[in-house]
């Protein structure tokens, strides 16, 4: 999706009511980049999505023009934390420092914190004993088609149900239609 797409908060009020997905399932990712550009367009756009419920994330947190007035002044509900951080959260005390620092400042605001770029198991282990249990990365899956998450999620998730199904047939037709972009 494009932030300043016009009609964004519209676009996805719609596709939530024509998919049932619950808003508080869809969570919005942006750049820091994002954040800073038209800062009050760029505030009233997230107010509305947070009106909505839709949940949002900033992107590669702690790489650009980081700033904690971001989290202040924005509804943000996630901080994912750069894989640039995580590369040496085991090997270097400062990426461990910085990394357990943005998850408490997280975890203090209200806000989950999400390791990206985790490759190992011992990255896995120092990021869940500094209190970041949820990450993505290579170690949990390789980036997938929309078609192809569906089987990857019931392979480790078990047997479909109804809503799975539904939720299925819904990414396929908008991605067909171009309305979302899973």
């Amino acid at each position: 999706l494009q932030f300043a797409q016009h009609g964004l908060v519209e676009d996805v009020a719609v596709t939530l009511k024509s998919t049932g997905l619950p808003a508080s399932q869809l969570c919005l990712e942006i750049t820091e980049t994002v954040l800073m550009s038209d800062t009050m367009t760029t505030k009233s756009t997230l107010d509305s999505l947070h009106d909505l419920g839709v949940r949002v994330a900033i992107d590669d947190f702690g790489t650009g023009y980081s700033s904690l007035s971001y989290l202040k002044r924005f509804p943000v509900d996630v901080v994912k934390l750069d894989r640039a951080f995580i590369e040496g959260v085991v090997t270097d005390p400062v990426d461990t420092e910085i990394a357990g620092a943005v998850i408490r400042l997280a975890a203090a605001l209200g806000m989950q914190a999400v390791a990206e770029g985790v490759e190992t198991d011992t990255q896995r282990r120092m990021l869940v004993q500094l209190g970041c249990p949820l990450m993505q990365g290579y170690l949990t899956a390789r980036p997938l088609a929309a078609g192809d998450f569906l089987d990857f999620w019931h392979s480790s998730h078990g047997d479909s149900t109804v809503a799975d199904l539904q939720m299925h047939r819904s990414l396929k037709r908008h991605r067909r239609t171009g309305i979302a972009s899973p």
